[in-house]
C-alpha cells in the first residue's frame, strides 16, 4: 500500500479544528484556543480529553520520554506519519480515537478507521489514514484558497518547519503522540486523584524552554467536550432542582449566565463557518474588478505612491 494524495497545510485555529472535526462526522467535541497555560487556565473548559501543541520542529530533538514499542500499541491507537502536511489531521484523529470520554462520539467514518487499522502496526495505519479519501478530503477543505503563486521555491534544510504533537492520557500514563516517531512517548504515570493537566503542563513548559528566548511561535489548543452541551446539561440540572424547590438561588445566579453562555457558543460557531466560507472564497475576480475601476479613475498610482511613504515611514519609525 502506497500513501495516496497531496495533503495541504492547514491553519492552526480552533475554528478550523472544529470544523475539521464536524467534517470527519465527529461529535459532542470541540477545540478551544489556550493563551497561556497557567493555573486555573484549564477550569472552564473542563473536561479536557487532550491537548494539540505546535512548535518548531527541530531535526534532531531526542524524545522526552521512552517511546513505546511493546503491547501497549494493541490498545493506543497510533499511526506513523507517511505523508507530508498531514500532522494536523493525525494529531486530532489521535486523540480522537483514544478517547474513552462518553461526551465524545467520533462517528461512523473514524469507527471504520479504527476497527479496519487497529490490528496493523504503526506504519500500516498510517498508509491506512493517508489513503482514506474521506478523511484527506476533509482535511483539504480546510485549506484557505490558492489561485496562483508568485515566485515559488523549492524548501531548504534551513526553512522553519512546525509540527502538531498530541498530549493526552491513556489507561493511567500520560502520553505524547508524535506521528513522526516510532511510537507514542511515555511521560510516565498519573498518580490517584493527580490531575494528568498538571502533569502536563510541565512538560510542554520544559519543552517550550528548549527554544531560543524570543521564540514565540508555539499554539496550544485543547480538544474539549462541545461546550454548548455542557452548558445545556447544567442548565438542565439546575433546572430540574430550582423546581425541586432545591437551588432556588440559582435562578437569579447560574441560570442567567449559563443562558448567556449557550448563546455565546452559537454565535461563536456561526463565526467559524462564516470564517470558513471566506477561507473557501474566491477573491480574485473581484480584486480585479476593484484595480481596473481604480485605474480608470487614476487613483491606482496614487494610491500605491501613499501605500510605499506609508511603508517607508514604518521603517524609519522602527530604526
Amino acid at each position: 500500500m502506497e500513501s495516496g494524495g497531496d495533503w495541504c497545510l492547514i491553519e492552526s485555529d480552533p475554528g478550523v479544528f472544529t470544523q475539521l472535526i464536524k467534517t470527519f462526522g465527529a461529535k459532542g467535541v470541540q477545540v478551544e484556543e489556550l493563551w497561556t497555560i497557567d493555573n486555573g487556565i484549564f477550569e472552564n473548559l473542563r473536561p479536557v480529553h487532550g491537548l494539540i501543541f505546535l512548535f518548531k520542529y527541530l531535526q534532531h530533538e531526542e524524545p522526552a520520554g521512552p517511546v513505546v514499542t511493546d503491547n501497549r500499541l494493541d490498545k493506543i491507537y497510533f499511526a506513523k506519519q507517511v505523508i507530508n502536511n498531514a500532522c494536523a489531521t493525525q494529531a486530532i484523529i489521535s486523540l480522537l480515537l483514544n478517547c474513552a470520554h462518553p461526551d465524545v462520539d467520533i462517528g461512523p467514518e473514524l469507527t471504520k478507521l479504527k476497527e479496519f487499522s487497529m490490528s496493523f502496526d504503526p506504519i500500516m495505519r498510517g498508509l491506512s489514514l493517508s489513503n482514506s479519501s474521506t478523511i484527506r478530503t476533509a482535511h483539504n477543505s480546510m485549506s484557505q484558497q490558492v489561485f496562483f503563486e508568485i515566485d515559488p521555491k523549492t524548501a531548504s534544510k534551513d526553512d522553519d518547519a512546525y509540527h502538531f504533537v498530541g498530549y493526552m492520557p491513556i489507561d493511567g500514563r500520560l502520553y505524547e503522540l508524535d506521528g513522526l516517531r516510532a511510537g507514542p512517548i511515555d511521560h510516565g504515570p498519573i498518580g490517584p486523584g493527580q490531575d494528568w493537566l498538571d502533569v502536563v503542563t510541565p512538560i510542554i513548559r520544559r519543552r517550550i524552554n528548549v527554544y531560543t528566548e524570543g521564540e514565540i511561535r508555539f499554539n496550544l489548543m485543547a480538544l474539549v467536550s462541545n461546550r454548548k452541551m455542557v452548558y445545556e446539561r447544567r442548565l438542565d440540572e439546575l433546572l430540574s432542582d430550582t423546581f425541586d424547590g432545591t437551588n432556588s438561588d440559582a435562578v437569579d445566579t447560574d441560570i442567567p449566565n449559563l443562558r448567556m453562555l449557550i448563546e455565546y457558543e452559537d454565535v461563536k460557531m456561526a463565526r467559524y463557518e462564516q470564517e470558513m466560507i471566506r477561507r473557501r472564497h474566491n477573491y480574485l475576480p473581484f480584486i480585479i474588478v476593484l484595480l481596473r475601476i481604480l485605474a480608470e479613475q487614476n487613483l491606482l498610482v496614487r494610491l500605491y505612491e501613499e501605500a510605499k511613504e506609508r511603508a517607508a515611514q514604518k521603517g524609519q519609525k522602527k530604526i
